[in-house]
């Protein structure tokens, strides 16, 4: 018989660092497109999966010498070939005790997300987005940090995710309730190369009956400087490109000069950025240059630096100054 407990073994056994569990019924509330309801309306479970990003994969971009690991190993090889093995050996041994495995892949919510028609009135746009973060506190794996990541006793903001919803009625986590992980230290703020995260304006929401509150995010500053890096933290841009970035972190105003690649960045910088290009080419994944500077190398430091969480080194991360060009 399944049971949570069988069901974390099996996951863990399987190659899940971290597992958790929640009931549907803390999607209540949820706007419709963004409710995994009604892809299973009799589902009863969501099972989430965290899958660790080693900490040595962001070596070569702390030391600004080697950026593909992160985005291959840290990305491609988690959401695209880990993860989703892990998704159909948990999927088969629901399965094979009579219960529905619906598998949720990270980079699954980027195909067809509100690109088509509700197929009746009562229905949303398909493709639902389930947004991974809210759903990973549902299923009890941690808090939302003031920089919009997931953070996790065990690894802070160092993980991809995965789940499965089931109609097998599982066990709930409770909601993480331990001693907060995030301080709002700030970090993440001050040393985002696109000053992305707000200081001043936040978000609030409230997830099964717990309220979460982390900075306002400027999105295209965000996935700009996510992809490209900021023109003094990427070694790979040109002189326009860098002029570009400048521009949208400076909030550049001038409306003719920035349409073109303000309507669609990831298209300007893919044909602009050879690096980015063969990046999206080799494994399907942005190139995330900036490797996460402000919300995650910022973050995981100080979290290591204050013993917020489980995974410890025996060095610590950064040993010498942060480069810049």
């Amino acid at each position: 018989m399944i049971t949570s407990k069988t069901v974390k073994e099996f996951a863990k056994k399987t190659g899940a660092d971290v597992v958790g569990i929640g009931s549907m019924d803390r999607f209540e509330g949820a706007p419709k497109q963004y409710d995994p309801r009604y892809i299973m309306p009799e589902a009863k479970s969501i099972i989430g999966l965290g899958f660790r990003i080693h900490r040595g994969l962001l070596r070569g971009i702390e030391e600004g010498t080697f950026f593909a690991a992160y985005p291959s190993m840290g990305y491609a090889n988690i959401n695209d070939v880990y993860a989703p093995i892990v998704l159909r050996e948990l999927g088969n041994f629901l399965e094979d005790d009579g219960y529905e495995a619906f598998l949720f892949q990270n980079t699954s919510v980027r195909l067809g997300t509100g690109a088509g028609k509700p197929v009746s009135p009562d229905k949303p746009e398909p493709d639902v987005f389930m947004h991974f973060r809210i759903a990973a506190v549902i299923c009890g794996m941690g808090e939302i940090g003031y920089s919009n990541l997931l953070l996790s006793p065990q690894f802070g903001p160092r993980q991809r995710l995965a789940f499965i919803i089931t109609d097998a009625e599982l066990e709930p986590d409770p909601i993480y309730d331990g001693s907060s992980i995030c301080d709002s230290c700030m970090l993440c703020v001050k040393e985002c190369p696109a000053g992305a995260i707000s200081e001043e304006e936040t978000v609030k929401v409230t997830i099964a009956g717990k309220d979460f509150t982390f900075g306002k995010l400027n999105e295209l500053k965000c996935s700009a400087v996510y992809q490209a890096g900021a023109p003094m933290y990427s070694p790979f841009i040109s002189d326009e490109v860098a002029d570009v970035i400048s521009d949208i972190i400076e909030d550049e105003k001038d409306q003719e000069k920035t349409d073109s690649y303000k309507g669609d960045i990831w298209s300007y910088l893919r044909e602009n950025v050879p690096y980015i290009k063969r990046s999206s080419e080799s494994y399907h994944h942005p190139a995330a240059i900036c490797g996460a500077r402000g919300c995650m190398r910022a973050c995981m430091i100080h979290l290591e630096e204050e013993k917020k969480i489980e995974n410890t080194f025996r060095k610590p991360f950064r040993r010498r100054e942060p480069w810049r060009l």
